[in-house]
Formats: C-alpha cells, sequence, structure tokens
C-alpha cells in the first residue's frame, strides 16, 4: 500500500486556511497513492472551543476530503470537530476513493486538557477494509491504553493521527514502536509541527514502523509529505513465522 503521510503546522481555529494548505500539499504529490493521512484536528488544531469550529458530516470539510479523494483517486483519513445530536466529537473520518465515508470517534479524551469535558467519548474501535487491508485508526491520546488497541480483528495498520506535543514526545516515539510489535502489525503516526495558540510547541516525529518494530520511515521533525510503501505478504510471512498472536489473552472491554 503506497501511503502519504502529511506533517504541518495548523492555523489554530481556521479550517478554510488549513484546507487551502492541505490541498495545495496533497495535489503536489504527483504519484498515485492509496491512503492520504493527515493530523489530528487538521482543521484547526486541537482547540477545546468547540462550537466555534464544529461542523457536521455534510459541511464544507467534509466534502472537501470527498471531493479531494475522489479527484486524486485515494482514501484520506484524519480528525476534525464534528457536532451531532447536540454533541462534539473529536471524530476521525476514512473517505474512501468513492467518497463513501467510514468513521471513528476518539474514545480516550486527554483529560488533562479538559477534551473530557468538552467532547463526547466514542465507545466503538473502527476497522477499516480498503484494498485488502484491514486498517485500525485511532486518535492522539488512545495511543496509550493498548487494551483498547489490541489486534484481536487481526487488523494489518494501526493508525495514530495526533497533536502530540514536543514535552511528551519520548512516550510518542516509545509506544509507537510498543503497538507495532505488541499487535505484530505495521503502525504509523502522523503529528504536527509548529507552536499552537495554547503556547504547546509541536515537533512532529511522524513515523512508520514495521510489524517487528524496525523503522520504515524514522522520525521526522520538518514539515512535509512523506511517502512509504507497506508490504502485505511480508507482514504475513512474519505472522506465520512469529505466530505470537495466537497466544494473546482473550478479554472483553467494556462500554
Amino acid at each position: 500500500m503506497k501511503t502519504a503521510i502529511l506533517q504541518s503546522a495548523l492555523v489554530w481555529e481556521n479550517p478554510q486556511a488549513n484546507r487551502n494548505h492541505f490541498e495545495k500539499k496533497i495535489n503536489a504529490i504527483d504519484e498515485t497513492v492509496d491512503l492520504i493521512v493527515l493530523p489530528e484536528m487538521f482543521s484547526t488544531g486541537f482547540t477545546m472551543n468547540s462550537s466555534a469550529v464544529a461542523e457536521t458530516m455534510q459541511g464544507e470539510t467534509v466534502l472537501w476530503l470527498q471531493s479531494l479523494a475522489k479527484a486524486k483517486k485515494t482514501a484520506i483519513t484524519g480528525s476534525l470537530v464534528i457536532t451531532e445530536n447536540g454533541n462534539f466529537y473529536n471524530r476521525l473520518v476514512f473517505v474512501f476513493p468513492s467518497g463513501e465515508i467510514q468513521f471513528y470517534d476518539k474514545r480516550h479524551l486527554f483529560t488533562l486538557a479538559g477534551e473530557d469535558e468538552i467532547y463526547t467519548a466514542g465507545n466503538k474501535k473502527l476497522i477499516v477494509e480498503y484494498k485488502g487491508w484491514k486498517i485500525c485508526p485511532l486518535i492522539c491520546y488512545d495511543l496509550r491504553f493498548p487494551v483498547f488497541a489490541r489486534n484481536v480483528e487481526e487488523y494489518d495498520l494501526l493508525i495514530y493521527v495526533a497533536n502530540w506535543p514536543k514535552i511528551r514526545i519520548n512516550a510518542w516515539d516509545s509506544l509507537l514502536k510498543a503497538r507495532a510489535i505488541e499487535n505484530v502489525s505495521y503502525t504509523i503516526g502522523v503529528n504536527r509541527v509548529g507552536e499552537d495558540d495554547n503556547k504547546f510547541v509541536h515537533n512532529g516525529h511522524s513515523q512508520a514502523v514495521d510489524f517487528l518494530g524496525n523503522y520504515i520511515l524514522e522520525p521526522v521533525e520538518n514539515e512535509g509529505v512523506f511517502k512509504l510503501e507497506l508490504n502485505k505478504a511480508e507482514l504475513l510471512l512474519a505472522r506465520k513465522k512469529f505466530n505470537f498472536l495466537n497466544d494473546r489473552d482473550a478479554f472483553t472491554l467494556k462500554s
């Protein structure tokens, strides 16, 4: 699977500016890719001012994603602020090349920033089936909770989109490798760069790790579009040789 990950600074609470920026970056990708991954809250930055920036699933940003996915003939994923039935969600959307959408609402809300007081937590894990791959997309703080990410579905690719600050970047690097190894899965983390309006500095470290914990893309700190290719045959061969998932514990996850 050919994948492009976009690591970028974000314009605070300005969806139009961020859409314009990402559209230029995406349109500049001059080769066919299967999947494009954007950061968490890519249209606004990690804001708690949900009422000022929230959109609907029929809003401008979602329609923009659908239009881009169709035009580029690729899937695009990232999270944004969505309002629905009187609630606000940090919602990851996975937009297929056809324009079809599947979504995941962030389960683990970041209490340190008061995210749990503003947003409603999701309770359903999403497994996307796309081009013969099973993909599990999660959001930022979810990375700290391995039980929810546990690979009971035999997914092939785990994705984390984030606004993870520099001050805790060692945890980001360590946990992404851990999730890849324990789940015997390709793992991609896409973060932002730059300072937000809360004065938190982000140094990126977007990266890709294979199913044995080796870097496919080492952590990068600069803004850019980073391309990589994942090989499912190699993954299946490793799982056959090292059948660690066969020895996993059974458990039931409560809502």
